[in-house]
Formats: C-alpha cells, structure tokens, sequence
C-alpha cells in the first residue's frame, strides 16, 4: 500500500473535523506544553492518504521545547500510516534545528506506547495523576478504558 502524506490545508479541515471528532469526541484536546485545551483544527499537521482515502491525520505544537505531536490518528492500523506521519513531522522538526519531539499519552494506551517505543521514542516522565488536572477542563474524558484506569499522562521524546 502506497501512502502518501502532505500539509492539511483549508480544503481539508471538514475531513480533519470528522476524523479528530471520531476518535476524540470532539476536536478540542490537552496539550501538555501548553497546559491548555487546544482546538487542533488550528494547528499545523499533516494528513496520510492511500488509495484515494485519508488514513490519518498529524497535527503539532511547536514551541520552545520542541514540536509536540498534539494528535495522531491512523485511520488505517498497522499499515504504516502512523510512521509515515511521525517520519513527515520528524523531518519538518529537523529542517528548523529543532532537537526535540515530543508526544503525551495516557497510561492505558498501551498500543500507542508500543508503537511509540519501537520508533524510537523515549519514556521521559511521568505526570502522575494528571488526568485528575485534565478532567477539570475536559470532565467527558472517561474514567478508564479497556479495564484501565486512566490516571496518568506518560511523557515521550525523540531526540534528534
């Protein structure tokens, strides 16, 4: 399957809306660098197609720490998808000397952490029970998923 990913323009933002909405429940998220909720249909980003159709979208922060993946949907699972949106981020991060990105997730997102560990990136820290902080801003957030307790944010790096 061939995937190719390119900036999300002005064209693309129902699209964008539908897929962050679908997987989000809406298009308002926490970004840990910023401590806020952030509505991501205003942040840059790329988005993956293959065969015609979306099959995911990347969007990002860049600020003084480095770039902050902010959110990540694959569309398509276990496709290539994922990577070839962090390889598309990873390279906009390089091309400004940018020597840090970096992503949040939760403790029971355990397929994320898989994924994220084997491109690369690094467990940093842990923001125990930061969920309780998130909640107060975003309290449809639920209390666990898959049988886990969502408590904790897991901060990961990829130094380049």
């Amino acid at each position: 399957m061939d995937i190719s990913v390119r900036d999300i323009g002005p064209g693309d933002l129902p699209v964008v809306t539908r897929v962050i909405t679908e997987s989000w429940g809406g298009t308002t998220l926490m970004v840990l660098g910023s401590g806020k909720e952030v509505d991501v249909l205003g942040l840059p980003g790329f988005i993956a197609e293959a065969e015609g159709e979306v099959a995911g979208i990347l969007t990002y922060v860049e600020d003084a720490d480095g770039v902050e993946v902010a959110s990540l949907n694959a569309v398509l699972p276990g496709k290539g998808v994922g990577r070839a949106l962090l390889d598309a981020v990873r390279a906009v991060a390089a091309e400004r000397g940018i020597r840090r990105l970096w992503l949040v997730t939760t403790n029971d997102n355990t397929h994320a952490l898989r994924f994220y560990q084997r491109y690369g990136f690094d467990l940093v820290a842990l923001h125990r029970n930061a969920m309780d902080r998130v909640r107060a801003i975003k309290p449809d957030i639920p209390a666990e998923s898959d049988g886990i307790p969502i408590r904790h944010e897991l901060e990961l790096e990829l130094l380049l």
